[in-house]
């Protein structure tokens, strides 16, 4: 049964592959398995109908047969752990693949969601001189332990998995910042992941979905 994903209609990124759904958009690439997307309105977003998908009323849904999943994290691991291409087989090391999944979402993302936040509705303020600058340390500690972590290594614990894929994509929000440029091994790191043919395949579904609402 072909897998359908929502989307949005009109994402607020402008193409630049940031929504999450770029995230299932990709394991899906790399897994081979061809999918369906729904694309959604903000108004429908909100709505009964995907609110029985996704309670918070939010983006993206994952539907196949009489499963639903709507945590892009959820969804990533769901594909990985049904498809060859994205855990390795050995338990130890798929449990350790796993666990950079949640480090992803759990550990990296939350201070580059904060910063993203309230750029977009503090900066303007005058706290926000102080408070900025303290966003963006807190996002460089965690930069600095990952890029330690990674150290020479291509991937973030042996071959590429969905670890990797998640981490990338979390990385990736920052890159209009600046902030990884003190990281090279972090910059190369993004740029191998979103150098893989998967990568692309994936970028230039979600691109074409707002050239064509935006009549580019």
């Amino acid at each position: 049964m072909t897998p359908i994903i929502t989307a949005f209609e009109a994402s607020p990124d402008r193409g630049k592959g940031q929504a999450r759904d770029m995230r299932v958009r990709w394991a899906l690439e790399e897994v081979g398995q061809p999918y369906e997307v729904r694309l959604l309105s903000f108004k429908a977003m909100k709505e009964p109908a995907h609110r029985a998908l996704h309670p918070f009323g939010q983006i993206p849904t994952y539907e196949e047969g009489e499963l639903a999943l709507f945590e892009s994290g959820a969804i990533v691991l769901h594909i990985a752990q049904h498809h060859a291409g994205l855990l390795p087989t050995e338990a130890v090391a798929r449990s350790r693949a796993i666990n950079w999944i949640f480090a992803a979402l759990s550990t990296v993302e939350p201070p580059i969601i904060e910063r993203e936040a309230a750029w977009f509705t503090e900066r303007d303020k005058p706290w926000y001189a102080e408070h900025g600058p303290m966003l963006d340390e807190r996002v460089r500690r965690r930069l600095g332990e990952l890029s330690a972590r990674l150290g020479e290594h291509d991937w973030l614990d042996g071959a590429f998995s969905a670890g990797d894929l998640t981490m990338v994509m979390v990385l990736r929000r920052l890159s209009s910042t600046g902030l990884l440029g003190a990281y090279p091994n972090l910059l190369a790191y993004v740029a191998r992941g979103e150098a893989r043919p998967a990568f692309q395949r994936a970028f230039a579904a979600q691109l074409a979905v707002f050239t064509a609402a935006s009549g580019t």
